[in-house]
């Protein structure tokens, strides 16, 4: 696939998701996402091991009716009444991350294909995308600038991203994580942070933050720019475990939608924990 094909692909999309940030109320969003994270959840299913197609149905089902409880939680309206379930909720996914660098060590783990490591594996792909939906979820119906905060925590995604591949492909020399990824480098890993830096020197004003936060801006963004690399660290080495390059062939040039939310993932949770833990 053509470099012109993935930047004709990513420009259609970026301005979807912006749009779809700063201008669906939070309902609408939570629907669009949840859509979203289903089409990454079937392609999770054969990466766990999950082939049947009705098995994969069900598992679709359950996760599909676990958002519908957690949304039917948090009340009706254009604001959630009830916060706690998806703070809660976000929080488990903070937890699991945590876990799952912890597998990134472990490389072998999983790697057999038996009942059990697809069943760890489903629930991973549980474990990732209800938090992460209902950290979105939280953050965008905030009262407090709830769109700009969310299309924040997702700038922060797509600038660690672009500053690890431009950076990468220009100076990338040592080997980030070669078993698991071995196009990722050091040099593209700082990179992608010094862009998330510059994101937050530049966007701060819009978020309403007093210049004496920033510091706290900053570490949020860095923490969130961490959990990115992990969740596509994550997705990698399933990829490796099934030996397969891309979740589907969705989207031209950039493979399948989780091959696309695998660092938003993991960056929502830990973008809103530490939001809520540092008082911003």
């Amino acid at each position: 696939m053509s470099r012109r094909t993935r930047v004709l692909a990513a420009a259609v999309m970026a301005p979807t998701a912006i749009a779809a940030v700063l201008w669906l109320p939070s309902p609408l969003l939570a629907a669009f996402v949840a859509a979203l994270m289903m089409v990454a959840l079937w392609e999770w299913t054969p990466l766990a091991g999950l082939q049947q197609t009705s098995a994969r149905m069900a598992y679709l089902a359950a996760n599909a009716g676990l958002m519908a409880a957690l949304a039917w939680s948090a009340g009706r309206g254009t604001y959630p009444t009830n916060y706690f379930l998806l703070k809660l909720v976000s929080l488990i996914g903070v937890g699991w991350w945590l876990l799952a660098l912890a597998w990134l060590r472990a490389f072998e783990f999983g790697r057999d294909g038996g009942a059990p490591a697809r069943a760890i594996k489903l629930l991973a792909g549980t474990l990732s995308v209800v938090p992460a939906w209902s950290a979105l979820g939280w953050l965008h119906s905030s009262p407090d600038r709830g769109p700009a905060w969310a299309l924040y925590a997702l700038g922060v995604v797509w600038a660690a991203d672009s500053g690890a591949y431009f950076v990468g492909v220009r100076f990338g020399r040592r080997k980030l994580a070669p078993r698991i990824s071995p196009g990722k480098s050091w040099e593209g890993f700082w990179g992608g942070m010094g862009f998330c830096l510059v994101l937050a020197a530049v966007a701060w004003p819009a978020l309403g933050i007093a210049p004496h936060d920033w510091p706290l801006l900053a570490l949020i963004t860095l923490l969130t720019a961490l959990a990115s690399v992990l969740g596509d660290l994550f997705e990698s080495l399933l990829k490796r475990h099934a030996g397969i390059k891309d979740s589907s062939d969705l989207i031209p040039g950039h493979g399948g939608v989780l091959d696309r939310l695998d660092s938003v993932l993991a960056a929502l949770p830990v973008f809103v924990i530490a939001k809520l833990w540092l008082g911003l």
